[in-house]
């Protein structure tokens, strides 16, 4: 009788476990030179990275482009319409800049809208957790977008306020020709208004955290003192209704233009508004710094 024949055994192949050749890569020594290139991070990559995501999404192409819609199509508008049917003696005192404060007031809501979206939106979909693992300094990631933000908002309001002031000043010959002091308050002091006005939505949305809510805030801030002031008739108000009219921005941003288009006889005048609204957006600003450094993201 035959007896079974065992097979022998076999080594375990490589997918069992059983040691096979090694491929470990030689461990980083003194002689280790890293093929990756080791650069150091500093604000201007922040920079660049906000750069690319401010004129990459869409938002930014639509709410500047209804701004400049607004800003240059109201300014001509208005402008049309009063060489058309004023005189030249309604004319005589005024200056053509007058005309393109009203197309700047719309449009500043489009300003505040994308200062908002630049810092609340992430936080909506989540992006503020890739920026903050790609840039973990919080404070260098809020200096970078307020640095490309404003430079945006600054230069698309220059650009069209100072082309509305320039087709202005032609199609109203009649009118007062403006000084130099009063092209400068019309194109730049009206553009860093703007640009500050939005500045300080940025820090709003920073702190809110929530788009809409820091929208609404940000049209209630704009809107609201003045619609308020409007509506006290009693006698006992005058005073904070004066105050609310005098320091509506409205009546700020009107200031920028010819005297007789300001809202409120007193109040504060010649480049008042820009320090009030340079010292308040610092404020916001600041907290909005002191928040990020304490809140989780």
């Amino acid at each position: 009788m035959s007896t079974p024949q065992h097979p022998s055994p076999q080594a375990a192949p490589a997918w069992q476990g059983a040691p096979g050749p090694s491929y470990a890569a030689p461990l980083p020594g003194p002689g280790y030179t890293s093929p990756i290139p080791i650069v150091r991070t500093h604000l201007g990559h922040a920079v660049a990275s906000e750069w690319t995501k401010i004129r990459s999404v869409r938002s930014t192409m639509w709410t500047l482009g209804v701004f400049v819609l607004l800003v240059v199509g109201i300014g001509l508008l208005a402008g049309a319409i009063v060489s058309s049917n004023a005189s030249e003696a309604d004319l005589a005192g005024e200056t053509a800049l007058s005309f393109g404060f009203f197309g700047v007031l719309l449009g500043s809501m489009c300003v505040i809208t994308l200062g908002v979206l630049t810092t609340a939106s992430e936080y909506g979909t989540g992006m503020i957790r890739t920026t903050m693992v790609a840039c973990p300094s919080r404070s260098r990631v809020l200096v970078a977008k307020s640095i490309v933000f404003f430079a945006v908002a600054f230069v698309v309001t220059l650009v069209s306020s100072g082309f509305v002031a320039m087709v202005q000043v032609g199609m109203l010959g009649d009118a007062r020709q403006p000084t130099g002091e009063e092209w400068l308050k019309a194109t730049f002091g009206v553009s860093f208004y703007i640009a500050l006005l939005g500045l300080l939505s940025l820090a709003v949305g920073s702190i809110i955290r929530h788009s809409a809510g820091a929208i609404t805030v940000m049209i209630g801030v704009l809107l609201a003192p003045l619609v308020i002031a409007i509506f006290m008739f009693s006698s006992s108000l005058a005073d904070l209704q004066q105050a609310l009219f005098e320091y509506s921005i409205p009546n700020q941003l009107s200031i920028f233009y010819a005297s007789s288009s300001s809202l409120a006889e007193s109040g504060p005048s010649g480049w008042d508004p820009l320090w009030i609204a340079l010292v308040l957006t610092a404020a916001v600003l600041g907290a909005a710094f002191a928040l990020l450094e304490k809140r989780d993201v």
